[in-house]
């Protein structure tokens, strides 16, 4: 398993093979231990970057919090944009999952941010197990960590995309990277949160107040969760509970949320 600074250095070693180090290069940057990795590895090779974080309404703001004070830390220039609009537009009144449509919105709003403001390339902290055959970004004709693809208009970096999550897990570890959890059940088994909107459920036609409830919901079963070291998040609008590691206090007290909420909490 390579070490970090095995990783800096294949970093630099293919970053002038691919003339990225007289590039302008924007890193999209969710605060997550992938993308934190990566901003962190691109720093210690030396190449020009800045992050940019998207939000909205519905976001974890403690976990932005941590990615701000994170390219704080390292003095990396870092852009946030709000997405509230555009993820309004795709999502309300299609069908889940919303994350489909959000993924949407932020690519074609860092390639528009990127292109309007002197950037030559963006970068993403894909790892080997997000590699999807089909995918647009695996539709690479070279080296899939440089991707020039037409149908965006600007070439994706992606330094870690031959890394399997448990060595960016680990690398990550190495250097005392230790992102904010909101301890979410997530999609997978790995810690993978985002945000609640994605439990929203599949099928469920979306609107704001669905929104809200994902996020209000969640918010609160979050806090039990960090609390109670399991990860816990609920699907709405049916409410099915999801934990890894509950026991029966844990269950309780997120069941009692439920509860109220189910109860017409959620709106008031």
């Amino acid at each position: 398993m390579p070490t970090f600074n095995d990783a800096v250095d294949e970093i630099k070693n293919f970053s002038e093979k691919a003339g990225l180090y007289d590039k302008r290069i924007l890193v999209m940057f969710s605060g997550g231990k992938d993308s934190s990795l990566m901003l962190y590895l691109l720093k210690e090779a030396g190449l020009d970057i800045s992050a940019l974080t998207f939000f909205h309404r519905w976001s974890w703001r403690e976990t932005l919090n941590w990615a701000m004070k994170f390219t704080k830390r390292l003095g990396i220039e870092h852009f946030l944009v709000d997405v509230t609009d555009g993820l309004l537009r795709e999502a309300t009144g299609r069908k889940g999952p919303v994350c489909i449509n959000c993924k949407k919105v932020m690519l074609w709003n860092a390639k528009w941010f990127a292109l309007n403001n002197g950037f030559d390339v963006l970068a993403k902290g894909d790892n080997a197990n997000d590699k999807i055959i089909g995918a647009l970004l695996d539709q690479c004709e070279t080296d899939i960590r440089l991707c020039g693809l037409p149908k965006i208009g600007i070439p994706f970096f992606r330094p870690l995309i031959k890394y399997p999550a448990d060595t960016v897990e680990k690398l990550a570890d190495d250097v005392g990277i230790k992102p904010y959890r909101m301890y979410e059940h997530a999609r997978r088994r790995q810690w993978r949160e985002g945000c609640p909107l994605q439990y929203i459920d599949k099928e469920e036609i979306v609107t704001p107040e669905l929104m809200e409830l994902a996020y209000r919901v969640n918010y609160e079963v979050s806090r039990i969760a960090r609390r109670m070291k399991v990860r816990a998040s609920v699907r709405v609008p049916s409410f099915e509970i999801m934990c890894w590691n509950c026991d029966e206090e844990a269950l309780k007290e997120i069941n009692s949320v439920v509860e109220r909420f189910k109860g017409g909490d959620s709106y008031d």
